[in-house]
Formats: structure tokens, C-alpha cells, sequence
């Protein structure tokens, strides 16, 4: 076979002389000539050279590529935080208002950011920057989760314990279960056919993870202490189910779903469960025995702020690291971070910790929110789905009526077995408290939405119509809930519970004085022995000299707990991990502070 090589090389006649061509570009007229050279060698230094250029033009281009997506980038990112203080400012205006919220507001102003992207664009993209799963769970989460953990009202939440794991664990079972089968046997009816048994239970966990920002943006946890913390306790403890028992599902590939099955998932669940937990008491309890040993405070505050944030982020990605629940790691870190570390700093760190941590959870909350609405206009996604707008908004009220049902099914069940367990009118749940938590579990949020993208997508894009659909419907159940439902929160509650018991004064954190002073922190995790005796106090004392400790457990289990705790933690946690009453006196504390004063 012959070789025509004559549109590449051309080879002139004369003394000695070679001439190449290599057609770089249509001005170039191509040729070199070459002095006293062989053909060879002529032929190997010329292709050297144009391989060169070739490849230092390649590289020039990448420069471009690379500059301009630098560029692109930047941009994107300075609308995005210009947004974010919109949402801010727009938040804090309508701050009044009946129906709105910041949530609300955040959503919104997502939704008409991502339109007008969308048209100027002009139909290529609504999106200014690229929802990813990993982001959201390892950057947007830990903040949230830990803040939750680092101001819940210790008291509370451990008094309300039974109820709030009722309604977070037991109630994400039922949940979770009604769901699952709601939709296999719902959803081929509607002609998606393309699920498999693995998709329909991660349904069951997807839309079991509630968001209930907006009810507690409403309740006042002064007025209704029970109300909050039952709402808020639900919340998080919820979210970490959720999780847990997606990763669980997840860990497993089903044909069909048996006896075995599902003794295999509560299997897991549970061991993800306390690891996760064990691990989170564990590092906060190392930050805590670190301060207090080093006493970072008599040299500099900055050195005690690191270390309390570095390690309440360490915590959740250790967990990540071990396979286990990130959330419900930071979330026990948190509490014992608060209960132990936050008294062995100085009043300067306790201050600024408390701030900066509400600080950080405020902007990730409102960032989720924000590109939640800008998501929704995806236009890639609605592409891929298979269903036609009928159909895609019967898929979403579907699964409206499941979450309405799921949650009707277990939450008025389990108030009246709490109030069976606790025969006590302190801490009995009302008809009119538990449609507010009813109500609360309604809203879908942030959770559900990177559940969905780690389910039914490959690096947030999906070719699958059927997994494209299921994305499309997780938002529209989270853009539905969160704005319809959000805005009747407000006049429901203002309805259900008297006004002046309901609504907060203000959701911007108060005076630092006033945080170091609010009982929240200072109180211990159960209980200090300092305070009045409570209801629960009455009891055991007036039990303790009749009636045997198995006797008094079962009579009077909270303040047998309580007692138990209270005697453990005096007399072996506090000496070594520190807490109230137990900070190091060392020139130039606060301590030294106060009695010079």
C-alpha cells in the first residue's frame, strides 16, 4: 500500500537543502528549510517543533479555559453572597410579617433568582452555582446540627427524652414504612415503572426527614417550653434518623423485601446509631479534659475558639470517615461541648463561641434555603423526566398525602403512649400541642433534597427519566410544603395557643450578658442539685426511704435518672472533663476577675 505524504512534507530540489512543510495555520506559509541535515533528522527536528507549538497552543487554551472559568466562579460566588444578604436584610423587614419568614423569603428569592438566570441565559441554565450532595452533608450540615446540639435547653430535652426519641426514632419507622409501600404500590400506577425496591425505601427515608425551621421560628421556648423542645428535640433527632437509616438501606441491594431484610437494616441502624453517639460524646468530652488541662484562656482566647470548633468539626468527619451518622455525632458533641467545655473557657471565648456558632448555622441555613429555590428551575432535570406535567404533579401529591398520613399515623399514637409512660400533668402533650408537632413534621427541607440528589444521581446530573422524575418531585414536595405550609404556620399556632405565649419577641440572638446569664448553658446536663426541687424531685425524695431503687426506677424513672446522674457526674465527670463550678483558677481568669471585683 502506498503512502501519499505529499500534502504534508514537499521536498524542493537543490544543493543540500530540505524543505518541510507542516500547515500549522492558513497564513503560515509552512516552510522551513534545513541546513546541511539529513532527511531523517530534518523530518524528526521539524516534527519536534511542531509538536511544540501544537501543544504550547493547547496549553494557552487551557490558560484561557481555566481563566475564564476562574472568572465565572467568582462571579457566581459574589451573586450568591450578595443574595445571601438580601435574604438577610428582606428576613429581618419581614420579620412582622403574618405569613412570611426567613425561610420563606430565602426560598423565594431563590426561585426568582434562578428565573432570571434561567432567561438570561436564555434556557441553558437557572443555576448559579452546581447543587452538590457532598458539599451540602460535609461543608452546609455540621454547623446546623452542631449549633442545635450546643443551644438546645439541656433540661428540657433530657426531660422530654421518652417523647422526643418516640417521635424521632420510632416515629420515623412508621413513617418511613407507610411511605415505602404508599409508593410501590402507587407509583407504577402512574407509569414509573423503573424503580427499583432499593429506590421505593429510599423514598420511605427520604420523606421522612422533616424540617420544621419555620414552626419554631414561630414558637417561643420561654412561653412554651414543652412545645419547643418537643419540636426542636424531633427535629434534629429526626434529620439523624433519617440518615442513619438511609445509609443502612443503602448498604444492602434488594430484590425483594423479606423478614431478613429488614432485621438486617434495624440491625444496622441501631449499631450506627450508638457508635455515632458514643463518638460524639467522646470527642466532646476530649475537647472539654484538653481546654481544661491546657487552659488555652491564660494565654490567648483565639487558641480556645479554635480548638472548640476544630474539634466539634473533627467529630463529624470522623464519623464520615468510620461510615457512621455525622449528625447525630456533632449533635451529642455539641450538647457535651456545652455541658463540660463551654465553662472551662474564659467569658471572652464563652461570648464569641456562642455568637459565632449561631452566626455560622444562620448563614448555612439560609444558603440551603436559598439554593433550594434556585434548584428548582433546573432545566436539565425537567428535560430528563419522563412523565408530562400532569403526571409529575400527581407524583407530587401523592407523595404530599403519604407525608400527611405518615405523620398523622404515628405522632398522635405516640403523644398519647408518652403520656401514658409519664402520668404526669408536667409533661403531658395536649390535643391542640400535638397538632402543632403534627404540623410541625410537614415541611420538607434541605435533608430530603441531597438524599434524593445521593439516590437518584451521579454527581447531581442523572440520565435516567424515571430517577430525573423523583428529583423534580423531592423539589416540588419541599417548594410546596415549605412555602404553603410555612406561610398558615404562623395564624395556626396564633390560633391553636394564645398570642402572647406563641410568638417571639425576636429571633436575633440576645446581648452577650444575657446569653452568659440564660439558663440554657448554665444549667448542667441534667440537672445541677442547685436549683429548687421540681415535681420529679418531690417524688424521689419522699420515695427514697420506702421504697426500693428498682421500685423507685419504675414509679418515678426521670428523677430516679436524674438522681443517678446528677451523684455521677459530681463525683467523677466534672473533676476531669470540668464544667460549672469546676473551671481552674489561674491568674487572669474570670475568676480572679470577679473576686477582685
Amino acid at each position: 500500500m502506498g503512502l501519499d505524504c505529499t500534502s504534508l512534507v514537499r521536498v524542493r530540489r537543490g544543493p543540500r537543502k530540505v524543505a518541510v512543510r507542516f500547515p500549522i495555520s492558513s497564513r503560515d506559509p509552512g516552510w522551513f528549510v534545513t541546513e546541511e541535515r539529513g532527511w531523517a533528522a530534518s523530518v524528526e527536528e521539524m516534527t519536534r517543533d511542531y509538536l511544540n507549538q501544537f501543544f504550547s497552543f493547547l496549553w494557552k487554551a487551557k490558560d484561557g479555559v481555566a481563566e475564564e472559568e476562574d472568572h465565572m466562579h467568582v462571579v457566581a460566588i459574589s451573586l450568591f453572597v450578595t443574595l445571601l444578604c438580601a435574604c438577610i436584610v428582606l428576613g429581618h423587614l419581614l420579620e412582622e410579617n403574618r405569613w412570611m419568614n426567613e425561610s420563606i423569603t430565602a426560598l423565594l428569592l431563590g426561585l426568582i433568582s434562578g428565573f432570571i438566570v434561567l432567561v438570561t441565559s436564555k434556557g441553558a441554565s437557572s443555576r448559579v452555582l452546581q447543587f452538590n450532595e457532598e458539599l451540602f452533608f460535609i461543608y452546609l450540615l455540621p454547623p446546623i446540627i452542631f449549633n442545635a446540639g450546643f443551644q438546645v435547653k439541656k433540661k428540657q430535652f433530657f426531660r422530654n427524652f421518652v417523647a422526643i426519641m418516640l417521635f424521632g426514632v420510632v416515629g420515623v419507622f412508621i413513617s418511613f414504612a407507610i411511605i415505602t409501600a404508599g409508593t410501590r404500590y402507587l407509583f407504577p400506577k402512574l407509569g414509573l415503572r423503573g424503580l427499583l425496591i432499593s429506590d421505593y425505601l429510599a423514598l420511605g427515608t427520604i420523606f421522612s426527614a422533616t424540617d420544621s425551621v419555620c414552626v419554631l421560628q414561630v414558637l417561643n421556648q420561654d412561653s412554651t417550653p414543652l412545645l419547643y423542645s418537643l419540636v426542636f428535640g424531633e427535629g434534629v433527632v429526626n434529620d439523624a434518623t433519617s440518615v442513619v437509616l438511609f445509609r443502612a438501606v443503602q448498604k444492602f441491594n434488594f430484590d425483594d423485601f423479606t423478614v431478613l431484610e429488614a432485621t438486617l437494616i434495624l440491625g444496622n441502624f441501631l449499631y450506627l446509631f450508638v457508635t455515632s453517639t458514643l463518638l460524639g460524646v467522646l470527642t466532646g468530652l476530649l475537647s472539654a479534659y484538653i481546654i481544661k488541662t491546657l487552659y488555652f484562656g491564660r494565654h490567648s482566647t483565639d487558641r480556645e475558639i479554635a480548638i472548640m470548633t476544630l474539634m466539634a468539626y473533627l467529630s463529624y468527619i470522623l464519623a464520615e470517615l468510620f461510615s457512621l451518622s455525622g449528625i447525630l455525632t456533632v449533635f451529642f458533641c455539641g450538647i457535651v461541648m456545652s455541658h463540660y467545655t463551654w465553662h472551662n473557657v474564659t467569658e471572652r471565648s464563652r461570648v464569641t463561641t456562642k455568637h459565632a456558632f449561631a452566626s455560622m448555622s444562620f448563614i448555612a441555613e439560609t444558603f440551603i434555603f436559598l439554593y433550594v429555590g434556585m434548584d428548582a428551575l433546573d432545566i436539565d432535570k425537567w428535560k430528563t423526566t419522563s412523565t408530562s406535567a400532569r403526571e409529575s404533579l400527581l407524583v407530587v401529591v401523592v407523595l404530599l398525602v403519604l407525608v400527611l398520613v405518615g405523620r398523622a399515623a404515628f405522632v398522635f399514637p405516640l403523644s398519647a403512649l408518652s403520656n401514658h409512660i409519664h402520668k404526669s400533668g408536667v409533661t403531658n402533650i395536649s390535643f391542640r400541642q400535638q397538632i402543632i408537632i403534627w404540623w410541625a413534621g410537614l415541611m420538607r427541607g434541605a435533608v430530603s433534597i441531597a438524599l434524593a440528589f445521593n439516590q437518584f444521581t451521579i454527581s447531581g446530573d442523572t440520565k435516567n427519566p424515571d430517577h430525573a422524575t423523583m428529583i423534580t418531585s423531592t423539589i416540588g414536595v419541599v417548594l410546596f410544603s415549605t412555602v404553603v405550609f410555612g406561610m398558615f404556620s404562623k395564624p395556626l399556632i396564633s390560633w391553636l395557643i394564645p398570642h402572647g405565649h406563641v410568638l417571639s419577641d425576636s429571633s436575633e440572638p440576645s446581648s452577650p450578658k444575657g446569653e452568659l446569664s440564660h439558663p440554657d448553658l448554665q444549667i448542667p446536663l441534667i440537672d445541677d442539685g442547685t436549683r429548687r426541687p421540681s415535681f420529679y424531685d418531690s417524688v424521689f425524695i419522699q420515695g427514697m426511704g420506702r421504697t426500693s431503687s428498682i421500685q423507685m426506677l419504675l414509679g418515678a424513672p426521670a428523677s430516679t435518672i436524674h438522681h443517678i446522674w446528677r451523684k455521677f457526674d459530681n463525683s467523677y465527670m466534672r473533676p476531669v472533663f470540668g464544667g460549672r463550678g469546676f473551671v481552674p483558677f489561674v491568674p487572669g481568669s474570670p475568676i480572679e476577675e470577679e473576686n477582685q471585683i
